[in-house]
């Protein structure tokens, strides 16, 4: 055999062992993949386990929906340690997850119990939020600019720097909390959305931060986002997986970063948030308000909101006054659960006391409060927004619906012994309605002439 055929018969061999060792590679990968999934699954066993033996002081774990999780993951941890002293890395690492905890909190996520040198916190943990996934994503944004700098402050100081994976993922999980005797309290996350997020990160190129596309379709029209490949997912086949870079310009305070969302953002995330907010409320009131308000009830509520947008997108008002408007009604009667005479002031201040834990600025809020106390008769309303909400206070007035609704008027105001005659009350409703006029022209061109003929409708109803 000459030395050229020697040769390649070697090379021949070279390729054929290389092919099966590149094989072998996918073949023990896959069963890494199928252990992680495995080991996962043991652990929320466990985890159920341990909710069957549970101190009886914790609270009943609660299947949650729409949960976001953010993974963080400290790479080449022991690799750091070497030739360094290891209570000042400790200290270091103590340091930056300080720091994390003070993003998360600003932006209202809750931290996760984990074991070793990773770091887990989910926005829809403690109660239900449409805006967790906006919440998670620029918490990770911020938290990896944060390590991009100081990585640049342990370089111009020789010093070796991790190298960090984040992972963000949305989805289900099981909820279990626990108070201290300090009142904290602590998480324990179980089920889909814990399980897939550290693969994720596992998969995240260092320095960068790759989300699920079950976030991405969350985010994407706020957040500039690159694909990055897929993960295999058990039951789905696969989860793709994308590069969160930055908040999209138009929606950014910094144009460099795209880190600080501004103004527009902000309004975006506020629409977006009043589902809650207004779920929150609608509760609220339907425990709190007395059975005998039979008008001002939560019903109420529901069509003052309402109105308000609709004769606000009728008077051509902007989006962020449509927010005002909405929040304003939503709050207008919420004083009525301390006391009916007053109440548009003490609905002020229950709106002053949870429109700050929903990040309403105080410009926003004396505004919102202007806009109720106009409510309070008689109505006296200065602006186009103050205007909007009394005559969606009293739009049933011009609407079909007046009999029922001035029935269930008369109704409270008879258990409360204002008024108890019923043809004393329809007098007073003809008085009512010859001296009022709506304020804005959308009001007027709807319901004026349906208020014209509930005159004449009551007035045959008098004795």
């Amino acid at each position: 055999m000459s030395e050229l055929q020697l040769t390649q018969s070697k090379l021949d061999s070279l390729l054929q062992t290389n092919e099966r060792l590149n094989g072998q590679i996918k073949e023990l990968t896959l069963k890494n993949e199928n252990l992680l999934e495995h080991v996962r699954d043991l652990e929320a066993q466990i985890a159920e386990l341990h909710v069957k033996l549970k101190d009886p002081d914790d609270k009943k774990p609660e299947l949650r929906k729409g949960i976001t999780v953010l993974y963080i993951i400290i790479d080449g941890y022991q690799q750091g340690s070497e030739g360094n002293n290891v209570e000042n890395l400790y200290d270091a690492l103590d340091e930056i997850f300080i720091h994390f905890d003070e993003i998360a909190q600003k932006r209202n996520l809750e931290r996760i119990k984990t074991i070793g040198d990773h770091y887990v916190c989910a926005g829809g943990i403690a109660e239900k939020k449409a805006t967790n996934a906006l919440d998670v994503a620029l918490a990770a944004l911020e938290m990896n600019h944060y390590l991009h700098r100081l990585a640049a402050e342990y370089r111009t100081q020789g010093k070796h720097f991790w190298n960090i994976r984040i992972g963000v993922h949305s989805g289900n999980g099981t909820v279990e909390s626990k108070e201290s005797k300090k009142k904290k309290t602590s998480y324990v996350l179980t089920g889909e959305v814990v399980n897939t997020v550290p693969r994720i990160a596992n998969l995240c190129e260092p320095g960068a931060v790759f989300i699920s596309d079950y976030t991405y379709e969350i985010i994407k029209s706020y957040f500039n986002c690159d694909y990055s490949g897929e993960l295999p997912a058990k039951y789905r086949g696969s989860l793709a997986l994308y590069n969160l870079k930055r908040i999209k310009h138009i929606y950014s305070e910094d144009r460099k970063y795209g880190i600080v969302p501004n103004a527009d953002f902000i309004l975006k995330y506020h629409l977006k948030e009043f589902n809650d907010l207004e779920e929150k409320v609608l509760n609220f009131l339907q425990k709190n308000l007395s059975e005998q308000l039979y008008y001002h009830d939560y019903r109420h509520t529901i069509d003052v909101v309402n109105q308000t947008e609709l004769i606000g997108y009728g008077e051509g008002v902007s989006d962020e006054h449509i927010l005002l408007l909405k929040t304003a009604a939503l709050f207008h009667d919420t004083g009525h659960t301390i006391s009916s005479p007053g109440h548009e002031a003490l609905g002020c201040d229950i709106a002053r006391k949870w429109l700050k834990e929903y990040n309403y600025d105080d410009a926003q809020i004396d505004q919102i409060c202007e806009i109720i106390m106009a409510t309070k008769m008689p109505p006296n309303p200065q602006s186009l927004l103050q205007k909007i909400i009394c005559d969606a206070d009293l739009d049933y007035l011009g609407r079909t619906d007046f009999v029922p609704t001035s029935n269930s008027l008369f109704k409270e105001l008879a258990a409360q012994n204002i008024i108890t005659d019923i043809n004393e009350w329809n007098k007073l409703q003809i008085k009512f309605l010859s001296a009022h006029s709506f304020y804005t022209e959308t009001s007027q061109r709807l319901r004026e002439v349906n208020k014209q003929s509930q005159i004449e409708r009551i007035e045959k109803m008098i004795l």
